[in-house]
């Protein structure tokens, strides 16, 4: 994390109790006009002050099945018209032009639905957290940036580290999606014991493969870049008793096959139940998956490397029994 750490927010210090509480009469959503333009002319100061005319994402964030924003999700998620290509733009590692950067922010600022850490890594961040609280580090003190923060009418106040910085959980090493991970899978695929992969694109996000001896290599191919990657066991051809394992509560996750081989998957409650059933019932195979993380637990994970092989994804995956023994062999190595 770059040297200087700033919290700039429209929130005036003094209104803040003893306990750091604003109590002061600023509305925690955005106003979409004046207000919120000076907190992207903030971070084009700040990005200027350090030299910085790109960024990287970092973490991507989507919805998943609950938005607990403060305004309304929007379609798209503020990412409409935002990269070249759509949506698929907006990866972990991708760089970004800092117009592009400002309307991420932008939609941050809005709740929108789309999240990220936006970086120029050891010079520059910027992140949003709850609230309209913006968090801006740089490598530089970026003196004019603050005077220009301040008769922009905000708040720019130095912190030690941003509540948003990144930090790693757990101990271990991640299993990268290597040529090692491919061909341990076409090995498992071989032998029955795995059938569909699990490709977590952004956090909140996954697409579902059905894997064969003929199609793990056009998997790889497709995958987004530092996607996360849960291997399961082939889905159940018994549907009628996938069926009458649902739980009579909670959520759980239905995972089914259509007759072209496409993978589906849908999280439900009890009260989605019968529709959860009926989209199953006809499919020629199927499977429920605990979407608790204790209960969750695939045949074995790991995450996407770049191209030139290095794995620089932050985000990990949960580690099985699987990745444990593999860590052990990579570390004995």
């Amino acid at each position: 994390m770059p040297t200087y750490v700033y919290r700039v927010t429209k929130y005036d210090p003094a209104d803040r109790d003893g306990h750091g509480h604003y109590t002061g009469p600023k509305d925690i959503v955005s106003d979409h006009g004046e207000v919120e333009a000076a907190y992207l002319q903030a971070v084009a100061a700040f990005a200027g002050d350090t030299g910085i005319d790109h960024l990287a994402v970092r973490e991507p964030h989507v919805p998943c099945f609950a938005h607990f924003g403060v305004e309304p999700p929007v379609d798209g998620s503020g990412l409409d018209g935002l990269f070249p290509f759509g949506p698929t733009g907006f990866h972990d590692g991708a760089e970004v032009s800092l117009d592009v950067a400002l309307e991420l922010v932008r939609a941050m600022l809005r709740d929108n639905g789309a999240w990220c850490r936006l970086e120029a890594e050891n010079m520059f961040a910027v992140h949003v957290g709850w609230d309209q609280y913006l968090y801006i580090s740089s490598s530089r003190p970026c003196a004019e940036a603050l005077a220009r923060t301040r008769k922009l009418g905000l708040f720019p106040e130095r912190l030690d580290t941003s509540p948003y910085a990144f930090e790693v959980e757990g101990e271990g090493v991640q299993r990268p999606g290597d040529d090692d991970f491919w061909a341990y899978l076409h090995e498992a695929v071989g032998n029955g014991s795995a059938g569909i992969l699990e490709e977590t694109y952004l956090e909140g996000a996954s697409r579902w493969h059905h894997l064969t001896r003929d199609t793990v290599d056009t998997v790889r191919t497709g995958l987004a870049p530092r996607a996360r990657l849960a291997v399961w066991p082939p889905l159940s051809s018994d549907v009628d008793a996938v069926l009458g394992a649902l739980p009579t509560e909670g959520l759980i996750e239905g995972v089914w096959q259509d007759n072209d081989g496409h993978i589906f998957s849908a999280i439900a409650d009890e009260g989605e139940f019968l529709e959860l059933t009926a989209r199953i019932s006809s499919a020629p195979a199927a499977a429920l998956l605990s979407v608790y993380a204790d209960e969750r637990i695939p045949l074995f994970t790991a995450v996407m490397p770049d191209n030139d092989g290095v794995l620089r994804a932050r985000w990990q995956t949960e580690p099985t029994p699987s990745d444990r023994t593999w860590a052990l062999r990579h570390r004995k190595g």
